[in-house]
């Protein structure tokens, strides 16, 4: 275990906070039942959470649970990133080596990026996902520490926390789903002002469920009472408690001093003003100790002993009588591991810092750069380079601060703290023209940001230009989601190059903007590349320029798939060999074999993608192979090799999580949902879609999530829930980046909907938005299906008189795109064949040897929900054309096969139909006779008169034609058609016909409004 306890309070006394310490004391125990907690304790500076959070981590310890705390540290203006974090780590790490070793094998080098102990971390891959991966892998570890042993993680002082360090709990705290871990944080709601940071992130952690949020308030009269007794170690004067009372208005920090002042008997003549009595005490203090107390003050939240002692420049032995008298006075405190010290309390560090004059601030800050660079050692490795950074710029000494700050930059980088480089080459943007001509001149390119610069320069003697820094800087703001920053500074960066000729660089920007576009919804790219493309052609083979082929593809793959994007493929491809630039080459190749498979080019494509996935895991490039772990199952299913795709999609599952590529993971469950749907895995198929939802970092896969959802849904009769899913779905997607492989499978579900809510005109609609939109090559996997679900609803309808204005034009629209859609796989030659069959079928033209045909071909396939449908529809057109027995019993024989796949997969409308469909043809269904059939109207509970009034309904007939008809008045109809709306549990006219409709209860003639 972690403890015993530090303790920063004067008083030996606990006081208060009992409805606090058992909602602490419930999430402990809730999480020894492996529910997860999460907390954060709120309040103002000196009420106490601190002392809280020791009280709770005591008991916590004496339950046996282990307690790592961390705290946000603050040097100068800046955070360290993932500061406590790390800190926790490192002592989860002391406390439980074996646990936490076994937890972070496999990802130790990614894993050191938090915690150095675990090794080197790698330089690795940095992208958008790059972030994300570390968070996953920690949420992970801390899962893993946590299976067997109750943990408790303490963050404090959230409102020094760094971006990064934010990033990761909201990530935590939105992901943790199982362990026996506890994630405590506090910070100081008064310092939240309308525009700290932590603000947006205390908002959206408000919004789940998961998270409790306790607030701190100040002590009560009686509560003071015992804190000032608990202090002085006798009953206090009721009229010094009242005084204090009133002075500290309950805070218990002001409380301590205001006591320990009057007890000292040096606050005579005391102002009013809280902040000079934290300088009361300072001020008492001998004068060696004054000057130690403002140089830690200045030094960050924590200094080590060894630089106090270079900065402070006193004989070893007046160190340490200084300290000791600012240690005696309650002023500083010496560190958990005893190398260094810090305030008791910020408040009073804040305090003396606010004190120092400007030019002593200055001056701090330059000793203390000055001894870090002349002994690097003393201070931790992983905070050096941050320190350094912000001691020189806070020294107002530009010519120091500008390389200090670009070093830092790239630490920041490699620990994928992408909001920390952001800021620190923004510093170094802001310090670039201040610093003298020869700093800048010394200086070289500090990183690389993908195959940035272009130019062929060499680093070692090209100096650093600005653009190289905006360059740096649009890139960690692409990285940490802050997209409006870095397309501001690319747009300042293209408005430059202008006046350059420099097509490499403008074009690689132009690309970094359509990436941001598209990642702030304001387009879909395409001009931003198409100008990029422009720049280079015509120039000779680069990275730049394969870069610029192998993104154009990659877009046209799933905006505009065709032959243009094929040919960008090739070249993409060509150039990267060309220039050796392997990713790139990979990545391109991933674009091609997809498009040779949509192509038509099954085999060659599909072989392609193996290769290029086998490649991508030899050589460790684990982005190229997370996307073709998509793409490969994905270009199996859309030729109906379901069954193929889906171990390859168990293992893409794992591979993704295992890297933490978290939208690859998600691409890859919600394809795996499609395959497992195909094979009639149902309950599998939906689990995956919640798996896409879950693992998500972007909107895009979510959207697919919900869209495979949707489709469950609509399969197995919850229209509501598949309308729910289906707006969802939508709003993930958006409309600001439409893409054929998003658009045609909300188009598809959509017409579902609509048709089964009896809503046929806006099934047209949505029908229409679809043509109009058109099928580019290589996107028939998706206009197979809507254009049989479109052609399903028009033949459902064809007994529906609101359907017959503009039905023969639909089914002619449908029939002419039918006949220009690709048909290269058996599955889409079987879809062809079905939806000629429904089109056939709304016409009146059907017949029982067409739908034969439609069998034999998915008879073929292995895909029983869609063989189960079209058997229903044989078995229909039998018994229509019946002359004999053998007719009736081989559609006997088809809808007890159609009746047991649709009660195997729960698809109520499917048996609903099977069951009807039997009941009118007489027939006995032997596997299936466990409940007798009802007549319709007897099941959904309709009076005869209801009846009666639901076929003039399902006829089109208004409320006052029914009472014409019925000898009823208008009002009566109106109390009837609002009895039935509530007894088939719809919402409208049109839907209750579809109900009516889809069961068969009034044949076609009997809706004839001429007989």
């Amino acid at each position: 275990m972690l403890w015993p306890v530090e303790t920063r309070s004067v008083s030996p006394v606990f006081v208060g906070r009992n409805d606090e310490l058992d909602a602490l004391n419930d999430a402990l125990e809730r999480a020894g039942a492996a529910e997860p907690q999460a907390l954060l304790l709120g309040g103002e500076a000196g009420v106490g959470k601190t002392r809280l959070v020791e009280e709770f981590a005591t008991a916590a310890c004496r339950q046996g649970a282990v307690v790592a705390l961390g705290g946000c540290v603050e040097i100068g203006a800046d955070g360290l990133p993932f500061a406590p974090f790390s800190t926790a780590l490192r002592a989860l790490r002391a406390a439980l080596p074996d646990e936490l070793a076994e937890a972070a094998a496999g990802q130790e080098d990614e894993l050191a990026r938090l915690l150095p102990e675990l090794g080197e971390a790698t330089s690795g891959r940095h992208d958008e996902q790059g972030m994300a991966r570390l968070f996953e892998l920690t949420a992970r570890l801390l899962e893993r520490v946590a299976a067997e042993r109750t943990v408790v993680v303490a963050l404090e002082d959230l409102h020094w926390s760094d971006a990064s360090t934010r990033h990761l709990l909201a990530y935590l705290l939105r992901t943790l789903r199982t362990g026996r871990l506890v994630v405590l944080a506090t910070y100081r709601s008064d310092d939240i002002h309308r525009r700290h940071p932590l603000r947006p992130l205390l908002a959206e952690l408000d919004r789940l469920r998961t998270v409790r949020r306790l607030e701190l308030a100040r002590f009560t009269r009686e509560e003071v009472g015992r804190q000032i007794a608990g202090i002085l170690a006798a009953e206090p004067d009721p009229a010094q408690v009242d005084d204090i009372f009133e002075r500290s208005d309950g805070n218990a920090f002001f409380v301590e001093e205001l006591a320990v002042a009057g007890a000292e008997r040096c606050c005579t003549g005391l102002t009013d003003s809280l902040r000079d009595l934290l300088l009361v005490r300072v001020e008492a203090l001998p004068e060696s100790a004054q000057r130690v107390a403002r140089i830690v003050a200045e030094g960050g939240s924590t200094v080590e002993y060894r630089l106090l002692a270079a900065v402070a420049q006193l004989a070893e032995d007046d160190l340490i009588e200084a300290l000791r008298a600012a240690v005696g006075a309650n002023l500083l405190t010496a560190t958990p591991a005893g190398d260094g010290y810090r305030f008791r309390h910020s408040l009073v560090r804040e305090a003396v810092a606010d004190d120092l004059l400007p030019g002593e601030r200055s001056r701090l800050n330059r000793r203390y750069a000055e001894a870090l660079e002349a002994d690097p050692q003393l201070v931790p490795a992983d905070a050096r380079v941050t320190r350094l950074a912000s001691y020189w710029y806070q020294a107002h000494d530009a010519a120091k601060a500008l390389p200090a700050a670009l070093d830092a930059s790239v630490v920041a980088r490699r620990r994928h703290a992408y909001s920390e480089q952001l800021r620190l080459l923004e510093r170094a943007m802001e310090l670039w023209d201040t610093a003298p001509e020869e700093v800048r001149a010394a200086l070289r390119p500090v990183d690389y940001t993908d195959v940035y610069p272009p130019c062929g320069c060499d680093p070692a003697t090209t100096p650093l230009r600005y653009l190289d820094l905006m360059a740096e800087a649009a890139v960690a703001g692409r990285f940490c989601g802050e997209r409006e920053r870095a397309l501001k500074i690319t747009k300042k960066a293209l408005r430059i190059l202008q006046d350059e000729h420099d097509p490499q660089r403008a074009a690689w920007f132009w690309v970094q903007r359509s990436r941001l576009v598209q990642g702030l919804a304001r387009g879909d790219g395409r001009q931003e590349l198409g100008t990029a493309q422009d720049l280079v052609r015509g120039l000779p083979p680069s990275e730049v320029h394969a870069d610029v082929l192998a993104n154009a593809a990659a877009w046209s793959m799933l905006h505009e798939p065709g032959p243009e994007a094929f040919a960008a493929a090739e070249r993409a491809v060509e150039y990267a060999r060309m220039v050796g630039a392997r990713e790139i080459e990979l990545n391109a190749r991933v674009t091609l074999g997809t498009l040779m498979v949509d192509a038509g080019d099954v085999d060659n494509g599909l072989a392609e993608l193996e290769r290029v996935k086998d490649a991508a895991l030899q050589e460790g490039v684990a982005h190229v192979a997370g996307r073709a772990y998509t793409n490969l199952p994905s270009e199996l299913e859309s030729v109906g090799r379901s069954r193929e795709a889906v171990p390859i999609q168990r293992e893409g599952i794992a591979f993704t999580r295992r890297y933490g590529l978290l939208d690859a993971e998600a691409w890859v469950w919600g394809n795996l949902s499609e395959s497992l749907y195909a094979i009639g895995r149902w309950d599998e198929a939906a689990e995956a879609a919640a798996g896409a939802l879950g693992s998500a970092a972007s909107a895009k896969p979510r959207g697919a999530g919900a869209l495979h959802l949707a489709h469950i849904a609509l399969a197995r009769g919850d229209t509501a829930e598949a309308a729910r899913r289906l707006a969802i779905a939508r709003a993930h997607y958006g409309t600001h980046d439409p893409m054929p492989q998003a658009q045609l499978p909300v188009a598809r579900i959509a017409i579902g909907v609509a048709a089964a809510e009896g809503r046929l005109l806006d099934a047209r609609a949505e029908l229409d938005r679809a043509l109009a939109a058109g099928f580019p090559p290589g996107t028939h996997r998706y206009g197979w299906p809507l254009l049989l679900a479109a052609a399903t609803a028009e033949a459902d309808a064809r007994a529906l008189p609101a359907g017959a204005e503009c039905r023969a034009e639909t089914l002619d629209r449908l029939a002419g795109t039918a006949r220009k859609l690709a048909t290269g796989a058996p599955l889409w030659q079987a879809y062809e064949r079905w939806t000629r069959a429904e089109l056939q079928r709304a016409r009146g033209t059907g017949t029982a040897a067409v739908w034969s045909d439609v069998v034999t071909d998915f008879e073929r396939l292995d895909r029983p929900y869609d063989l189960a449908r079209v058997r229903r529809r044989l078995a229909q057109a039998l018994l229509e054309e019946a002359t004999g027995d053998d007719e009736r019993d081989r559609a006997t024989e088809l809808l007890r096969l159609a009746g047991s796949v649709a009660d195997h997969l729960g698809a109520r409308p499917l048996a609903e139909a099977v069951a009807l469909l039997a009941q009118r043809a007489r027939l006995t269904l032997a596997a299936r006779a466990a409940r007798p059939i009802l007549d319709p109207a007897e099941s959904l509970g309709l009076t005869s008169r209801e009846r009666d009034v639901l076929r003039l309904v399902s006829a089109g007939r208004t409320n006052r034609q029914i009472a014409q008809e019925l000898f009823i008045s208008p009002k009566t109809a109106s109390v009837h058609v609002s009895n039935i709306l509530g007894k088939l549990g719809v919402a409208g006219r049109g839907e209750a016909a579809a109900v009516a409709h889809r069961l068969g209860m009034f044949p076609a003639e009997a809706l004839d409004p001429t007989r």
